[in-house]
């Protein structure tokens, strides 16, 4: 059976693991090579490829066929992740899946708030209460913390010119 390596970010744990997994896994089959990774895995698990709106079937008999080489598996126990962005004197919420990346909430709050394309150039997104700015390409499930389905960002100039 032909063989296939997938990257796997875990709820709010930093850095990527790497695995190597059959082409078309069984769920099982997935399953078990996360565990071989020292991932925890139980019935409230949820594995979404890449940016899917959707978690992968919990029957450990189905087959997995939406696998590519180097996707990306974000095992979490968050459906969503609400997520909330501030802008001013504004806020915007919405619910994103947990492979959602910094960047994709980046462009639909731009368009929430109706940001020049020139101005939103000059902003990146900040988690609440902090100075750390993830990069763009950060999955949000790296970003909750606990068993919290949430996130919040504040929309800040990226640098700020005193003069």
């Amino acid at each position: 059976m032909s063989k296939t390596i997938a990257f796997v970010q875990v709820h709010g744990q930093t850095g990527i693991l790497e695995t190597e997994i059959p082409e078309t896994p069984t769920v099982a089959e997935l399953q078990d090579a996360l565990k071989a990774l020292g991932i925890s895995v139980d019935a409230e698990t949820l594995i979404f490829i890449d940016e899917a709106e959707d978690h992968i079937p919990q029957d450990r008999a189905e087959r997995v066929r939406t696998l590519k080489r180097g996707c990306r598996l974000h095992v979490s126990r968050c459906r969503r992740i609400k997520t909330t962005v501030n802008f001013m004197q504004k806020t915007a919420e919405r619910e994103f899946p947990p492979g959602a990346r910094v960047k994709t909430v980046k462009e639909w709050a731009v368009r929430k708030f109706e940001m020049d394309p020139k101005d939103a150039a000059e902003h990146v997104l900040q988690l609440c209460g902090s100075t750390e700015r993830p990069a763009s390409d950060t999955p949000l499930v790296q970003l909750v913390r606990g068993h919290h389905c949430a996130v919040c960002f504040d929309l800040v100039p990226e640098k700020r010119v005193e003069g």
